[in-house]
Order: C-alpha cells, then structure tokens, then sequence
C-alpha cells in the first residue's frame, strides 16, 4: 500500500459524502463564526465584481472577450470563498442535500441561509462603501450606473431564471472545487463555471448586492435621486432563483442519485 499522498481528483460519489459532512459542520456553526465568515465572503464577491467591472469598462475590448475575461477575473471572488474561508448564500444553498437525508433539520438549514445571506449583504454593502469612500469608483461610474439600470430593468421572471441558472453553476463550481486537493486543482473547477454564468449574463443576489449598493452610492455623490425597488424587484427574485438552482437542481438532485437509500 502507497504512503505518498493521492492527487486524483474524489470521484462524485465521494465529493457527494465530502458536500455532505461540510454541510454538517457549517450548519452546526457558531452564530458570531457565521456571521464574520459571511461577512467576509459577501466582501470577497464584491472583490470579484469590482473586478469584472474594470474589464468591461475597457471598450477596446471586444464584447465577447469582455464578457469571459470579465467572468474568468470575477472568479476572483469564489476562489477567496473556497481557499481562504467564508460562508456564501449561494454555494451554501447544497446544505439541502444533507437536509433531504435527514442529517440537517429545517430549522439549522433555514437559520444558516438567513444569518449567512443577511451576512453576506453586510459584507458586500461594507465594500462597496470602502470603495466608494477610496474615490476608486468614480473612474468607473457609467459601468456601474450601467450595469445597475440594466440589472434593475429584468422583470420579475427574467431576474429570477437568470438566478437559477446562476446557481447551478455555481454550485457546480462548489461541488467540482470539493473534488480537488489542491488549491490548483479548485483553481481549475472554479474558473470555467464561474465565467461561464457571468458571460451569460446571469444573476448573482451577492454581486448584485455590492454592484447596486455602489451604483446608489455614485448617484447620491452626483446628486441625483436615489432609487431602492431594487432591493424586491432584483434581490427578492435573484435570491429565490439561486436557491432554487442550487438546493433543488443541484443539491436535492445529487441527493437523489448518491445518497438516496445509502
């Protein structure tokens, strides 16, 4: 038997056991560990929106090469959440897995995705005010403005698809970076799903909490009226898109194929 350690990646029978025993330490967290861990991953989303925002400012830019250059640097965001820790609404939505296994009771999963979510507003809303506060926004005020007004515009219908196709790629990402051991290997899982929903054009509630926060703060600095039906007529449907794509079409999905009657 071989004492060098193993570099193939989990098998998806195995990733799906992994999922499932992260999913029971993080909904048995500590309330003060959550909520500073989803802080900072609602801070590291922002991190990689404000990221994506300085690549489609670029018009020289092609607008294919934009939209996946501006997805692949966005990934930022993700990769900072997987190695250096933090609590994300979205990739937490495959709690639901061990949920449906009867692992996690509805009060745990319910609790973590409310503490974790309303974290995660607090730390992106907290970037967005540092960023706006360092004057390093101004230079890229007409994409923000531009991103917000289009992201504002989605109907009801069209913000919250686009929030499931996000999430399952997502948490797609999520489950792929569980099949590597190490960061390269995450690195690897993390990009092509990643950018892939940003290119599309699909819709992230975290990024979208930072991306409108800062828009808003732009405006009040121009003087012009402040504007917050953003926060049902984008956020509301977004989020319950995400959940959707994530805890039904990838968590309650894989359920059924690994763990159901194991």
């Amino acid at each position: 038997m071989s004492l060098l350690p193993s570099f193939d990646a989990y098998t998806p029978r195995e990733i799906a056991q992994r999922v499932q025993d992260v999913c029971l330490l993080k909904s048995r967290m500590r309330f003060l560990q959550l909520a500073m861990l989803g802080i900072l991953a609602g801070a590291f989303i922002g991190l990689g929106a404000l990221y994506y925002v300085i690549v489609v400012s670029d018009p020289a830019l092609p607008h294919a090469l934009q939209r996946v250059l501006g997805g692949v640097v966005f990934s930022l965001g993700l990769l900072l959440v997987v190695v250096a820790g933090a609590e994300l609404f979205t990739g937490n939505n495959l709690i639901a897995m061990a949920w449906a296994e009867g692992k996690v009771t509805t009060r745990e999963i319910l609790w973590n995705w409310i503490v974790v979510c309303t974290a995660n507003f607090v730390g992106a809303v907290g970037l967005a005010a540092l960023v706006y506060w360092s004057g390093h926004a101004e230079q890229y005020a007409a994409t923000y403005l531009k991103i917000a007004a289009a992201k504002g515009s989605l109907s009801l219908a069209e913000a919250f698809f686009r929030g499931v196709l996000c999430n399952v790629l997502v948490c797609m990402a999520v489950w792929m970076a569980l099949a590597g051991r190490s960061v390269t290997d995450k690195f690897i899982a993390i990009v092509f799903p990643i950018s892939a929903f940003v290119a599309a054009g699909f819709e992230h509630s975290i990024a979208n909490m930072y991306l409108f926060q800062l828009a808003e703060m732009l405006k009040a600095g121009a003087g012009q009226p402040l504007e917050f039906s953003w926060l049902w007529r984008n956020l509301v449907p977004v989020i319950a898109g995400n959940l959707v794509g994530g805890s039904v079409l990838v968590a309650l999905v894989y359920y059924v194929i690994y763990r159901r009657g194991a």
